[in-house]
């Protein structure tokens, strides 16, 4: 169990508020990570992991999403308790497990554009916080390697970052291996250039608000073949769908396309190139 010295997790999140982010140095225990960095290998590899197809993806880079569906080993990480007593200052004690994914990123990939995570949700900004995210850092964030790419109190911004927009108010999260950036949602970032001949590796941990979702759970309520009868409007309604593209995909995948393999991929990534 993590000790906070006095006062610790108070800053932590008065830096979220005021900033956006924090950064938890070296609070991940050695074993722990290399641990992690194992079988995170052994999972991409068994699971045919290729490189990403377009710019938000990173074609130098691979992505395993479903962590917690390849190993119950995975479950220490949303579980860990730095940064989930951060996640639930953040929101609340009622929050959900909204994505866990690992990000290897290659030599020679790219600066990811700006954007925000909470970036789908269509309601006015700046709003309460949807979503805190924790990126784990498996291996150093260097600013030569890609380290996370941050623009401080961005999450009180009108809007999302518009297509091709650009700012020079933006910090690097450098920060050593077994560190945790966590951040809200609302804050305007995107992984950094990889320049040198090593991988950045890292997982991401994505909470989401407890009220983001049904009063009635209808996927757990429902048995898939059941599904598989519905009209296809009913099927999206009770959530074999993705909403603008993005939210509620399984493994990339639009869940939608299970039902009927002719239906088009309501997918962004299917758009994006």
């Amino acid at each position: 169990m993590h000790q906070w010295a006095p006062g610790e997790r108070e800053r932590h999140l008065a830096e979220i508020d005021e900033q956006g982010y924090t950064i938890l140095e070296g609070v991940v225990p050695d074993d722990l990570r290399l641990e992690l960095v194992e079988r995170i290998d052994r999972a991409m590899d068994d699971a045919g992991v290729g490189l990403g197809t377009n710019v938000f993806l990173g074609r130098r880079t691979r992505r395993l999403f479903n962590l917690l569906a390849r190993d119950p080993f995975f479950a220490r990480v949303p579980l860990f308790e730095p940064t989930l007593s951060l996640a639930e200052g953040v929101l609340d004690e009622g929050l959900l497990l909204s994505s866990l994914t690992a990000i290897s990123m290659g030599p020679g990939q790219e600066a990811q554009p700006f954007h925000a995570d909470d970036g789908s949700i269509p309601l006015p900004r700046p709003h309460v916080p949807l979503t805190c995210i924790a990126i784990w850092a498996l291996t150093d964030f260097t600013p030569e390697n890609g380290a996370t790419r941050l623009v401080p109190g961005s999450h009180r911004a009108d809007h999302i970052p518009r297509r091709g927009e650009v700012t020079d108010g933006w910090v690097e999260a450098v920060m050593p291996a077994g560190s945790v950036l966590v951040y809200d949602g609302s804050v305007w970032h995107g992984g950094g250039e990889n320049t040198t001949d090593e991988r950045r590796l890292g997982i991401v941990c994505n909470h989401c608000a407890g009220w983001v979702r049904q009063e009635e759970d209808q996927l757990l309520a429902l048995d898939r073949e059941y599904v598989a009868g519905l009209p296809p409007r009913l099927q999206r309604m009770v959530g074999y769908s993705v909403y603008r593209g993005l939210m509620g995909h399984v493994d990339q995948v639009d869940p939608g396309t299970w039902f009927d393999p002719d239906r088009p991929s309501e997918m962004v990534w299917d758009r994006i190139r």
